[in-house]
């Protein structure tokens, strides 16, 4: 669910410095664990990746790996940001599977990975960026990009951030990022971008792809090199490795996981096609 952020951990580490499927409530719904069934933590307000119908792509996935399991997918619904899945669900023993985290995150054990992606550029048809040193970028002073995402970083790096910060915050009502998870909605980016009103879109591209399919203006839509260092030299990357994530310690389970990943490897495949993400090879 990287928020999709320069991934989901980032997030987390700036926080805090419909057919068959059978659905509990809250976490004070939550089912108790049963063997055959996979309890599935969801947020009902992270579209595209997850909500409420259970139509996002990621509720998709993790349906289609529960079957592979042979177990009954149950979702453990919650309106709080997926940022909190981890700490307030997973850890809590409320649910037993994340879906979207970095392949490698420390607070869970790891799938072996789902897909690889990254950030891409969005634009007009007339004017494509190709990488952060474009020159074209220079001249830009609009930038539609999630908070705490690789593109904020970049864009502080760049001296663009400040000029840009009013606009920005316009478009999450000046909520301020201070203290708490400010989420910018990824179909407004792809809408800012449309619309004219901001000249470059930066996103993670499975949060935006179902956007980028259905509207109606031309966008180009360039998957960005994943060589970008701030101006101190450190590295920002922009390509990540998705994957569920269970429990610390859950072994048992993370094994019966990988293995329906490999048997559901088309399904999935499928799915992310369907979706449109741009898609990279493992490990690139």
């Amino acid at each position: 669910m990287h928020d999709r952020p320069a991934s989901l951990a980032l997030a987390v580490a700036t926080l805090f410095l419909s057919t068959g499927l059978a659905v509990a409530e809250t976490e004070t719904a939550a089912p108790a664990a049963d063997p055959g069934s996979l309890r599935i933590c969801a947020s009902e307000t992270e579209a595209p990746f997850s909500m409420k119908d259970a139509k996002g792509f990621e509720n998709r996935l993790a349906e289609i790996v529960a079957k592979a399991m042979d177990r009954k997918p149950v979702f453990v619904w919650t309106p709080k940001p997926a940022v909190y899945l981890v700490r307030d669900f997973l850890d809590k023993k409320l649910c037993d599977l994340v879906a979207g985290v970095d392949t490698g995150d420390t607070r869970v054990l790891t799938s072996k990975p789902l897909y690889r992606s990254g950030y891409v550029f969005i634009s007009k048809t007339d004017r494509p960026i190709r990488s952060w040193k474009d020159e074209a970028i220079k001249g830009m002073s609009r930038f539609a990009v999630g908070f705490g995402s690789p593109a904020e970083t970049m864009l502080r790096s760049n001296g663009k951030w400040e000029d840009n910060a009013a606009y920005l915050f316009s478009l999450v009502n000046f909520k301020s990022s201070r203290n708490q998870y400010t989420r910018l909605d990824p179909a407004r980016i792809v809408a800012e971008v449309a619309d004219g009103h901001a000249e470059l879109g930066v996103a993670f591209s499975p949060e935006v792809a179902r956007y980028l399919k259905s509207t109606s203006v031309p966008l180009q839509v360039t998957m960005i090199p994943d060589d970008n260092v701030r101006g101190d030299g450190l590295p920002i990357p922009h390509h990540f490795d998705q994957s569920f994530g269970v429990r610390l310690g859950d072994a048992a389970l993370l094994k019966a996981v990988d293995a329906a990943i490999v048997k559901a490897r088309a399904e999935i495949d499928q799915v992310l096609a369907d979706e449109g993400v741009l898609t990279l090879p493992s490990g690139s």
